[in-house]
């Protein structure tokens, strides 16, 4: 064993893959042909489910196992609707890994991920909720720092690592958010990350289904043109994301102020108001990812976009980062 796998090695153990790399679960991108080239490549796709149906993710599930050589996972979203049935597809397929997103899970989810065989995986933005989810049994925690693409939080990752990673050592932490070189994931892995989850620089891979306008739009771009949404009303918070600057960013802002103004004359619950708004993303993102519409459509990356300059297989990728953090690894002991 290599001192890089040594770094890695509980990461890669709790994913049943040959690197700790985790796949980001970006919609409508993170479907069967990139996850099954992740997990092939020796790092651990994950199924983006977002706002799919029980049937609709059964057969995703079905048409990535026929490309998966290699184990992949699920990420779900908390506040999905149908939550629990979408439990019970994964562990119908047996699926290894369950990735809770978007918030807390509720412990029901939980229990029944882990009885049903699956190691669950949560995102923990706080040392507090760190612990609670650790005393809630998850066997592996997410720390996204603001860095990252899609739905953030408001805190670097530089400072959540500080924070979490010399606290939090019951289970494997992955640092996520701005990662695009193997350097990078060595420092995190000797800070006691146990593995790296990456997004953006996969969003462009061969393998992913993107549009040609939306690989076009991340190769020009670079980590100033990522920046977050803004939020209208301190008293209707919105989850601000990161996205690449366009006409579908100020189209949302507009969206937002509708919705906030339907909630407040009495036709929107609170909870269906944010529902909409979470509504406008899929929409958004289907068009610019799908479609190719690059003006009106969300364009979601991380900071990290500046990184990704051209189209390369999976395989490529990884390769790449793992000798970037060899290289810097044998820098250091003179080899």
């Amino acid at each position: 064993m290599s001192a890089l796998d040594g770094l890695m090695a509980r990461g890669a153990a709790v994913l049943g893959a040959r690197y700790g790399i985790l796949g980001g679960a970006m919609s409508w991108i993170s479907e069967r042909n990139l996850v099954a080239a992740l997990s092939n490549a020796g790092a651990f796709g994950v199924i983006a489910c977002g706002a799919m149906q029980p049937t609709r993710l059964d057969e995703e599930i079905t048409a990535t196992k026929a490309l998966a050589h290699a184990p992949f996972g699920v990420n779900l979203i908390t506040m999905h609707p149908q939550l629990m049935e979408l439990v019970d597809v994964c562990i119908g397929h047996k699926v290894p890994v369950l990735v809770f997103a978007g918030g807390i899970p509720p412990r029901e989810a939980i229990l029944a991920a882990k009885a049903g065989g699956m190691k669950v995986i949560c995102f923990a933005p706080a040392v507090a909720l760190a612990k609670k989810l650790v005393r809630m049994d998850v066997d592996a925690l997410v720390i996204e720092g603001s860095e990252a693409g899609g739905h953030i939080g408001p805190v670097s990752l530089n400072v959540l690592a500080q924070e979490i990673l010399p606290v939090i050592r019951e289970v494997p932490v992955f640092v996520a958010g701005g990662i695009g070189r193997g350097e990078a994931m060595l420092a995190y892995l000797e800070m006691g990350a146990a593995g790296v989850q990456m997004g953006t620089r996969f969003a462009c891979a061969a393998e992913s289904i993107a549009h040609e306008n939306f690989k076009k739009a991340f190769f020009r771009a670079s980590a100033r043109d990522a920046v977050p949404t803004v939020q209208l009303d301190e008293n209707f918070p919105v989850i601000p994301v990161r996205a690449l600057k366009n006409e579908g960013s100020q189209r949302f802002i507009r969206h937002q102020a509708e919705t906030l103004a339907r909630f407040q004359s009495g036709e929107l619950t609170k909870e269906a108001a944010q529902l909409d708004i979470e509504h406008f993303w899929a929409g958004a993102l289907r068009r610019a990812v799908v479609e190719g519409d690059v003006q009106n459509g969300s364009l979601m990356a991380g900071q990290s976009v500046g990184m990704v300059t051209r189209e390369q297989p999976v395989a490529e990728i990884i390769a790449e980062i793992i000798a970037q953090a060899e290289a810097a690894l044998a820098a250091r002991s003179g080899a």
